[in-house]
């Protein structure tokens, strides 16, 4: 409408998305969102509703972008598992090493702050972390391993991604990051060989009998 200010609401969510990402929940006043998006309050309600609603949203385009990145690396490699895990891994170390976005983790951050959270909010962050650890799982599907393994495995990568974002923000240094990484990727590896191995040993002629 003539008259009427106009905005970028896809970039004034992405900047919403920063902040909450950056400070976190509880410390993301509404002055800070309004300062990051240049909205009023009202305009922010408008926009947006609530600070939890804007909050689920900002969630959502955080998983948006990188639940895409994500899922492009764990199915860039079929039929191997490993190399699935640690091209997962490089996207989160990738993000960490990226200067144009704060440090570590949105669902990390509202993990952590979860028992402070509404319980709609908190809900929101366990889906995330449960589409994750889906999107995991079945890349590590293409194994001997039987499902409780695998199930193990996907809960121990995931545990291993948010870790990394965790100690970025306390500090630690990319190379250290990295054998973390590498450390988690060579588990992995053992575990399925491990797995792999045990199928062979029963596959054996005569080995019942033994």
């Amino acid at each position: 409408m003539s008259g009427r200010k106009q905005f970028d609401v896809g970039a004034a969510l992405d900047q919403a998305m920063r902040v909450f990402w950056q400070r976190g929940y509880a410390d993301a006043s509404l002055d800070a969102l309004g300062s990051a998006t240049g909205l009023g309050r009202g305009s922010l309600y408008g926009t947006f509703g609530t600070k939890d609603a804007l909050f689920r949203q900002c969630l959502d385009r955080y998983a948006s972008i990188y639940g895409a990145q994500f899922e492009q690396a764990l199915t860039a490699h079929p039929g191997d598992p490993v190399r699935a895990v640690e091209a997962f891994l490089d996207v989160t170390l990738s993000r960490i090493a990226d200067p144009s976005v704060p440090v570590g983790c949105l669902i990390a951050q509202s993990a952590a702050q979860s028992p402070t959270l509404k319980e709609e909010n908190s809900a929101q962050v366990r889906v995330l972390l449960d589409t994750q650890r889906q999107r995991v799982r079945a890349a590590l599907e293409d194994s001997s391993a039987d499902t409780r393994m695998l199930d193990e495995l996907a809960t121990f990568v995931v545990a291993v991604n948010q870790s990394l974002a965790v100690l970025s923000r306390a500090g630690t240094s990319d190379a250290e990051l990295r054998s973390v990484a590498r450390l988690a990727c060579t588990t992995v590896a053992d575990t399925l060989a491990r797995a792999a191995s045990k199928d062979v040993t029963h596959d054996l002629p005569g080995q019942s009998m033994l």
